[in-house]
């Protein structure tokens, strides 16, 4: 019965440990080093944000592809061959963003911490 109780514990612990830490492949840019990336050509970028977050205010240069479109629409308008930087609200939609680019083959992503919560 302790043996249960262990594995438990060790699982609540993993779960929790694999939420918080940093995804493998997935660089965490600042706004003040996406202000310096807006120019570049090379890069594409994405606001997961819903249609009507991104009309209300959204970055010059930025495609809109919300996180529940991401799956079917990124192979169609993303290039894997360009680094692609995802950007939301808050950072979060953008991270389930950037791992579901990393397991579709997209080797360069890059999410915005803070997201347009911090560039405002």
């Amino acid at each position: 019965m302790h043996y249960l109780n262990y594995l438990v514990f060790a699982l609540f612990i993993f779960f929790i440990l694999k939420r918080f830490l940093p995804t493998k492949g997935i660089n965490i840019i600042s706004t003040t080093e996406l202000k310096s990336e807006l120019n570049d050509k090379n890069k594409q970028f994405v606001d997961v944000r819903t249609t009507g977050e991104f009309k209300g205010n959204h970055i010059r240069g930025f495609k809109n592809i919300p996180l529940h479109q991401l799956a079917q629409k990124a192979e169609k308008e993303l290039s894997k061959e360009k680094e692609v930087i995802v950007i939301c609200q808050s950072g979060m939609r953008s991270l389930k963003a950037s791992k579901v680019l990393k397991k579709l083959g997209f080797t360069k992503v890059s999410n915005v911490k803070g997201g347009m919560s911090a560039w405002l």
